[in-house]
C-alpha cells in the first residue's frame, strides 16, 4: 500500500512542477511520477537538511526538489531555464 501512495503523491508532485516550470504539455503521466519520485530524492538530499524534513516541509522540499530536475533537465534539453 505504501509504494501505491509513494507513486500518487510522485505523481502530484511532479505534475505540480510540471505545471510551474511550464512542462506539462510535454509530460505523461509516466514522466509526472518520475520526476516527482526523483525530485523527492534530490529534495530530501539536498533541501531538505536546509528547511527541515519532516512533515509538511518533507512535501516542500519534495518539490523544490521536482522543481530543481526539470531545471536542470531543461538546462540540458534546451540551453537555458524556462
Amino acid at each position: 500500500m505504501s509504494l501505491i501512495i509513494w507513486l500518487v503523491i510522485g505523481g502530484i508532485i511532479g505534475w505540480l512542477a510540471s505545471i510551474v516550470m511550464k512542462t506539462d504539455a510535454q509530460q505523461g503521466i509516466i514522466l509526472n511520477v518520475v520526476v516527482g519520485i526523483i525530485g523527492s530524492w534530490i529534495g530530501g538530499w539536498l533541501i531538505a537538511p536546509l528547511i527541515g524534513g519532516a512533515g509538511f516541509m518533507g512535501y516542500v522540499s519534495a518539490f523544490l526538489g521536482a522543481i530543481v530536475l526539470l531545471a536542470i533537465v531543461n538546462l540540458f534539453r534546451r540551453g537555458r531555464v524556462r
